[in-house]
């Protein structure tokens, strides 16, 4: 089980609910050295998993949304797993929506938007996939709230997470 200490978590606390999630995070990436593969994924547990699965979710959709999220690799970790049914569990009703609704997109789509591509294809794709413009604005519409009841229900369900240690 993935150890965090207590007064990280703590000062993870004090600062807010994104940098709560965030000590956690960063334990999870330290035990997979960074990189998520095959080879360690079993180093976390499912709620594990879930979470550093809306991590890569929600750093992605911010920074270059869900063509991003998709060439960067993501696409399989957030829509052939159960990400969506797991974040629903979590109380992020609106997000699972959200995700399901991407994934309609995301799968008839797969094999174009998971090829490789030069720079000005991978622009391109921002136009040849404006559906997902409205899901973006959505997601941002809800982020606050929805980071929100997932911060809760890891604080809730914390052993789940990591153990935490004095």
């Amino acid at each position: 089980m993935i150890q965090i200490n207590d007064s990280a978590l703590a000062q993870g606390a004090e600062q807010g609910m994104d940098e709560f999630l965030q000590v956690f995070i960063d334990a999870y990436l330290a035990e997979i050295d960074g990189n998520l593969t095959a080879e360690n994924m079993s180093k976390l547990n499912g709620s594990q998993h879930t979470l550093l699965a809306w991590h890569f979710f929600s750093s992605e959709i911010r920074e270059g949304g869900f063509v991003q999220l998709i060439q960067n690799g993501y696409g399989g970790y957030i829509f052939a797993n159960p990400f969506a049914k797991a974040i629903k569990q979590f109380g992020a009703v609106e997000l699972s929506k959200l995700i399901y609704k991407a994934k309609e997109i995301y799968d008839p789509n797969k094999s174009v938007l998971e090829r490789e591509t030069t720079e000005e294809e991978f622009n391109a794709m921002y136009v040849d996939f404006e559906v997902f413009d409205e899901l973006e604005e959505r997601y941002f519409d809800m982020e606050e709230e929805q980071t929100s009841l997932i911060a809760a229900y890891v604080d809730e369900n914390i052993s789940d997470f990591a153990e935490i240690i004095k």
